[in-house]
């Protein structure tokens, strides 16, 4: 055990993660010249595209340091604040981090809402400075917010370059002598916390753990504490490039298990894996279930392909077990699905990958988020309100209560002012605002999750023209005065366009909402009133107007009433159209929603 060291690393998206990672799996021989690529650990064409990394990942590699052999595991970290549980369990699963930070962007909210997790865990901080290659770096002023941020002296701060390599040895030579061995009692019953699992087509599921205590074999039956079932321990092995077995894995160490399991959402991230035959008496704490933060609805655009997307998303929830669906009926919509998901960037993925996959074109709601009702009858129990067509009606309902976050905001002090009117406008309450350096400012604010979940983080980096990094972690419920807000076009309900909103805002967004129709549906052969309600009240109304042919056209001179009659003729038309005439809302006006601002 002395000679193993697990480490992850944290930083925030686009610092240079994965291009790190490389240069490590290349100067331990880990991976050839020829399989090295540049992201060699992100699989998935869309990580590697938008340079972030979605899937957490495990790799083994072999280092000499002075004559002895020492064995690095290192366990990579979604960047994104939609993973943070995911990120949790990997930092609970080693013994120290690499703080990576992007000499020319400096700190973001990422970087220190990750470091908090890693420290929270006790583990070894090595600061590390990347990208000093760049003509645009600033080192020195960088290592001094590092010192302020960890309190760390300047020789501890090392300075390499992903890019081309500088300062990875010395880096590797750190790891081994700063970041402790891992601690646990190789003869007590076996307890594996579980960081990760993949799907295999061919295999079931492959569950990735640390062992903490005890050790696991081959054939072994093992048991899983969260869900209390047991299975044959088929494969154990450790992760290299590809998979290695093993006999079996000792205390201290990371591997994976292949046991045939089907459904991903018997592996829960968290869990711990014990011996059937002599089961551990505590799992390992931290453990908890990932509860989606997020709602929409999904449906095909041919009402034909509904099982093919029911198909669709059980495949795609083999490799993502926190995505939750159930059928629902939308009477604009047809038959489709209601999707919880972990948070914006999380829902944007399982489109994109619906569509990449399995060649899914889908229509997706308005996303909103989960809240909590309470009926006057019965006070006391809670009611989830998932749905805008789930919400009570107000004449039995106590109160409902919306989901807070505690959402912090790195930006240049130049853009303080906008960046506060922005979160104020959202409802946000401010907690603290502090001066990391005197170009460096973080807000950190109270605000509704629903108000984040529309366009706030589009705008924030517009007003702050990029600069501004955010974060967040929810902080619980609070009552809150909302109402239910329906979309009538020609007098007819699109319950694909409910939404639920707090009152102080439901006229401004109900105008925006039909001033944006207006401009979205086409002109028909007669008028059409979109309008916006809050039960039987309009608040909001916009008109489309009719597409008319010139009836009086070849009326030139004679008597008035020649062309009254053709006009009274053609308004008796269009009165009977009105009335069995059908609205087609296109496709686009369900997406217009969510960017009322632009």
């Amino acid at each position: 055990m002395k000679n193993i060291r697990n480490f992850c690393i944290i930083a925030h998206i686009d610092h240079g993660k994965s291009t790190l990672a490389d240069r490590l799996l290349e100067y331990t021989n880990t991976v050839s010249q020829r399989e090295l690529q540049s992201q060699t650990l992100d699989d998935m064409d869309l990580e590697k595209e938008r340079g972030i990394t979605i899937k957490s990942h495990a790799i083994q590699m072999d280092y000499e340091y002075q004559g002895e052999q020492y064995v690095l595991n290192l366990i990579d970290t979604p960047g994104h604040v939609d993973f943070s549980y995911e990120v949790s369990r990997s930092i609970a699963a080693c013994e120290g981090a690499l703080l990576i930070v992007d000499a020319a962007q400096s700190i973001q909210a990422q970087t220190i809402s990750n470091l908090y997790l890693a420290l929270e865990n006790d583990l070894t901080i090595i600061p590390v400075l990347n990208k000093i290659d760049l003509p645009s770096a600033n080192p020195e002023e960088v290592t001094d917010e590092i010192m302020n941020l960890i309190g760390c002296e300047y020789d501890e701060v090392l300075r390499v370059s992903g890019k081309t390599g500088e300062g990875v040895h010395e880096l590797l030579k750190q790891i081994v002598e700063r970041i402790p061995a891992p601690v646990g009692d190789p003869e007590a019953p076996l307890q594996a916390l579980i960081f990760d699992s993949v799907y295999n087509p061919f295999r079931g599921i492959e569950a990735y753990f640390k062992v903490v205590n005890g050790s696991i074999k081959k054939g072994q039956k093992v048991k899983f504490m969260a869900t209390a079932k047991t299975y044959d321990a088929d494969e154990v092995g450790t992760l290299k490039l590809k998979q290695v077995p093993k006999k079996s894995i000792e205390c201290g160490d990371v591997g994976y298990i292949v046991s045939g399991i089907k459904d991903a959402r018997e592996v829960k991230v968290g869990d711990t894996l014990t011996s059937a035959e002599k089961p551990a008496t505590q799992p390992i704490e931290g453990f908890e279930e990932v509860k989606p933060m997020v709602f929409a609805g999904i449906y095909p655009i041919d009402s034909e392909d509904f099982e093919e997307l029911r198909t669709s998303l059980e495949k795609l929830r083999l490799n993502d077990a926190s995505l939750v669906f159930e059928a629902e009926s939308s009477a604009a919509l047809g038959f489709g699905f209601r999707c919880g998901f972990l948070g914006m960037l999380h829902m944007e993925i399982v489109q994109e990958r619906l569509d990449r996959e399995f060649n899914m074109n889908v229509i997706t709601t308005v996303p909103n988020v989960s809240y909590h009702g309470y009926s006057k009858k019965d006070p006391e129990t809670t009611i989830l309100i998932n749905n805008p067509s789930e919400m009570m009606d107000p004449s039995i309902m106590d109160r409902v209560e919306e989901p807070y976050i505690k959402a912090s905001i790195i930006t240049k002090s130049d853009y303080v002012g906008s960046v506060m009117t922005l979160c104020i406008e959202k409802r946000g309450e401010i907690v603290n605002q502090s001066y990391l350096t005197s170009e460096r400012v973080e807000l950190i604010f109270n605000m509704p999750l629903a108000e984040v979940v529309f366009d706030f983080y589009d705008r924030l980096k517009s007003i702050s023209k990029g600069y501004a990094s955010f974060d967040y972690h929810p902080i619980g419920f609070r009552p809150s005065k909302l109402v239910k807000m329906d979309i009538l076009i020609n007098g007819d309900m699109v319950d694909a366009l409910s939404s639920l909103i707090h009152d102080s805002n439901a006229y401004y967004i109900g105008k925006k909402m039909c001033e944006k129709l207006r401009e979205l549906i086409p002109r028909q052969q007669f008028d059409i009133a979109v309008q916006a309600a809050l039960g039987t009240k309009v608040i909001a109304r916009e008109t489309i107007k009719a597409l008319r042919k010139d009836v009086t056209a070849k009326c030139y001179g004679g008597d008035i009433s020649r062309k009254r009659k053709l006009l009274e003729k053609q308004k008796e038309g269009k009165k009977k159209m009105k009335q069995i005439g059908r609205v087609e809302v296109p496709q686009s006006a369900f997406m217009a929603v969510l960017k009322l601002n632009d």
